[in-house]
């Protein structure tokens, strides 16, 4: 993990309001935990399992301790606080930061932020923001969609019919992710999350026409910010090394950031639906996922009727 407090400060001032109280200049401090903590014990100068290395939150308990002790002390266990070089300080309920708090943030140059947010509120929320921005990242080649819930990336060589077979099936109503090229990202869940790079989100390259404004065309409902990757098919030629181990024998799997993923092989040919095809892998996962196998429906009807025979 590697998240720079200057980086927090960017993606959360806006949604949560997010005001500088002090320590302006240590937005290089570096968060090296996920989780946030409260510092209710350290306040009180047990620091044997001080978690320094997280953002720090004042709620309404801290800031009510703190009132409570007279100027002196709370000078005194501020600094012992300060002094663990945390890397930095959010202030719930929109408090203001006490005048020592200020000016040892500015020696220790640890930044200083108030919210307008109730604590509890707050912690959920910037969670799930440090989550994000600490999640693994890998950008790959593939054209991804969703389709009815399941988030289905198209792989293959170019000029393979990758945008072409997706135009076909937004036509009849599934959502494009990306086009050509996938931003994927690793949730704590292990589960991954694709979506378009800023500069070609909701455009598609289709060879003869070429550069395509998918919403403009299909509307809204045609486009998806991002979703969960479920499935990747391959669209590969006939006799080449990978065809001919696709779902016949069962999808194999494909590891992206250390997740594991079903994958497809689907020999392209002429005068083969590849949209039909790719529709039918894709509704063919989702009823595995509910529990539904068809190639082991049939192996066990097989194993039945075969155990009839014999025993007759």
């Amino acid at each position: 993990m590697n998240l720079k407090v200057k980086e927090l400060w960017e993606e959360a001032r806006e949604p949560f309001s997010l005001e500088l109280e002090a320590g302006g200049e240590g937005f290089d401090n570096e968060i090296l935990e996920r989780a946030i903590n409260r510092p209710g014990l350290a306040l009180t100068g047990f620091f044997q399992y001080f978690a320094f290395r997280r953002l720090q939150v004042f709620g309404l308990a801290e800031f009510t301790y703190m009132k409570s002790l007279g100027g002196p002390e709370r000078n005194r266990r501020l600094r012992q606080f300060c002094q663990r070089r945390v890397p930095a300080i959010v202030l719930a309920r929109n408090r203001h930061a006490p005048d020592e708090l200020r000016a040892l943030a500015d020696e220790f140059r640890i930044p200083v932020m108030r919210t307008p947010m109730i604590t509890s509120l707050f912690i959920n929320e910037c969670t799930v923001l440090i989550e994000d921005l600490t999640a693994p990242r890998r950008r790959v080649q593939g054209t991804m969609l969703d389709m009815m819930g399941i988030g289905v990336m198209i792989r293959g060589a170019a000029g393979i019919g990758k945008s072409e077979t997706a135009l076909t099936l937004i036509e009849r109503g599934y959502s494009l992710v990306s086009d050509d090229v996938t931003e994927l990202r690793r949730l704590a869940s292990g589960r991954l999350v694709g979506s378009a790079s800023e500069l070609t989100r909701y455009h598609m390259e289709i060879r003869g026409l070429g550069i395509i404004h998918v919403p403009s065309l299909y509307g809204v409902s045609s486009i998806r910010g991002e979703c969960p990757l479920d499935l990747v098919i391959d669209l590969v030629k006939p006799g080449s090394e990978k065809a001919g181990r696709g779902e016949e024998n069962g999808p194999d799997e494909i590891e992206l950031l250390e997740a594991r993923v079903p994958r497809v092989e689907l020999p392209v040919m002429p005068g083969r639906d590849m949209a039909n095809i790719v529709e039918a892998t894709a509704l063919n996962q989702k009823l595995k996922f509910m529990g539904h196998d068809a190639a082991k429906e049939l192996d066990e009807k097989l194993v039945t009727a075969l155990q009839r025979r014999s025993v007759r």
